[in-house]
């Protein structure tokens, strides 16, 4: 008899787009099952934020999301999220003009050749520089700026297009999760919680470095094990269509031209950095500023208005998919507010780690606040709805209110780097066009590392009793 040809295929995760698709529908049937309740809202005086007076919850009438409504979620998701997804199709322009200056190629040639025999010295280097940003400044958003352009580099050098993600996102993100003066989440959830801000900087500073440390560790063994077999990656076909367009061993002439366009775009990142830093810049002040880099470096390369017009398109439809992807992330959002249960979700986790101990009810914290940033992935939007119930109730259960900052900065940050819901995590592994399954075969070692680290600084926090209170 012969044996079949046919082979069992192995449980393989939906694409991002039915994923995420998966997630709205089991929003929509919860709206029908689960009790509407409502927290009252209060301002607080701290934040100016409208945040929910944890006394005050009650049933409302049931309110359940029609199949319309339930499809009617993504576009007014979209819509949420039009200011990060019309940012990215800018840098999708802005990216497409300079290549087609010849300057990208040219100038990524000239950094991989100058870098030939220490490529892994990248990996440390620019990680640390990022894990600042995202410790310092909350940077998040802003690492797709630079993705392109570091997946380019990585798959030149002979890595592959997750190192070149992760060192940027995750090596932000463990700067996120360390959160030593970031004002999105920890001056948020301190504030709400009436902490001094950026207080207990001390022990969230061991954190950033434990966390960063580790991360870079991770990413520069996988990053040498891909450099000796290219095989092992499993981006190793994608990544074939990344290439630069140069001859490496006989680089064109840098041209006064190609210099004006990659100044142009250094100027572009000193004058980011300086207004996040000085001005607050964010999302539309950066695309602003990214709009005019684009123009001029078009211009600076010596393109037409048309050639200009055409290329600044080509290059927003290649992230066309990653806007997408954003909009469907914030459709359960919106589902789970119009539903009416999204209160009745925050009682239900907050109520569960009633009469538990200390120790424990800490750590079941940072279970509570993980599973709700995929409902909310928004770091001062979570803090703003769950801190004003879980900093009194951390007074009940034996808490520090400053532990209770630090499980929702744990959870909060560590999801931001492999929820689906994500909006910027999505975004950046569409850019890169890593599959959100072969992302979280890659990522889920080290995010079970990093939760491992969260338990442990939870345990020490009770037991030194983090404060001031």
């Amino acid at each position: 008899m012969e044996k079949s040809a046919e082979k069992k295929k192995k449980f393989q995760l939906p694409s991002a787009l039915v994923l995420l698709f998966i997630i709205i529908i089991i929003a929509g049937v919860a709206t029908y099952f689960v009790p509407a309740g409502q927290y009252d809202k209060i301002e607080d005086a701290a934040t100016g934020r409208m945040i929910a007076d944890p006394n005050t919850y009650h049933l409302v009438e049931q309110n359940p999301v029609s199949l319309f409504k339930l499809f009617m979620s993504i576009p007014l998701g979209m819509q949420q999220a039009g200011s990060i997804i019309f940012f990215m199709l800018i840098i999708g322009g802005a990216m497409g003009i300079m290549t087609k200056t010849g300057a990208i190629d040219v100038g990524l040639g000239a950094v991989v050749k100058k870098m030939a025999g220490k490529e892994a010295l990248i990996v440390p280097v620019v990680m640390f520089i990022f894990s600042l940003g995202g410790a310092f400044i909350g940077m998040c958003e802003e690492t797709l700026l630079f993705i392109p352009l570091m997946v380019s580099i990585c798959v030149a050098m002979g890595f592959d297009s997750i190192t070149g993600t992760a060192i940027l996102f995750v090596g932000a993100g463990a700067g996120f999760a360390g959160a030593l003066t970031n004002a999105f989440t920890i001056g948020v959830a301190q504030g709400i919680s009436g902490l001094p801000l950026f207080s207990g900087i001390g022990l969230r500073f061991v954190i950033y470095c434990t966390l960063t440390i580790t991360t870079i560790i991770y990413v520069y063994r996988y990053a040498i094990k891909i450099k000796k077999n290219p095989h092992l990656s499993s981006m190793h076909e994608e990544d074939k269509a990344i290439e630069l367009h140069v001859d490496l061993d006989n680089l064109p002439k840098f041209t006064t031209r190609h210099k004006l366009v990659l100044t142009t775009f250094v100027l572009g990142v000193i004058a980011l950095v300086i207004g996040v830093l000085k001005f607050g810049f964010y999302i539309d002040e950066l695309s602003t500023v990214f709009l005019f880099v684009a123009i001029v470096a078009g211009i600076a390369g010596g393109l037409s208005t048309e050639e200009i017009a055409d290329e600044f398109v080509k290059g927003a439809s290649t992230l066309l998919y990653a806007g997408i992807i954003i909009g469907f992330s914030r459709a359960a959002t919106v589902i789970l507010n119009d539903g009416l249960i999204m209160d009745t979700i925050i009682k239900a986790m907050a109520d569960s780690l009633s009469g538990l101990p200390a120790t424990i009810s800490a750590v079941g914290m940072f279970v509570v606040q993980s599973l709700f940033n995929i409902l909310v992935p928004s770091g001062s939007g979570s803090a703003a709805v769950t801190m004003p119930i879980m900093a009194p109730l951390s007074d009940m259960l034996g808490v520090t209110r400053q532990t209770a900052v630090l499980a929702y900065q744990f959870g909060d940050a560590y999801m931001n780097v492999i929820s689906p819901t994500s909006g910027p995590f999505m975004a950046a592994i569409a850019m890169s066009r890593i599959s959100y399954a072969k992302w979280v075969k890659w990522f889920l070692p080290l995010f079970l590392i990093w939760c491992l680290i969260a338990v442990v600084f939870l345990i020490i926090a009770v037991s030194i009793n983090y404060g001031p209170f």
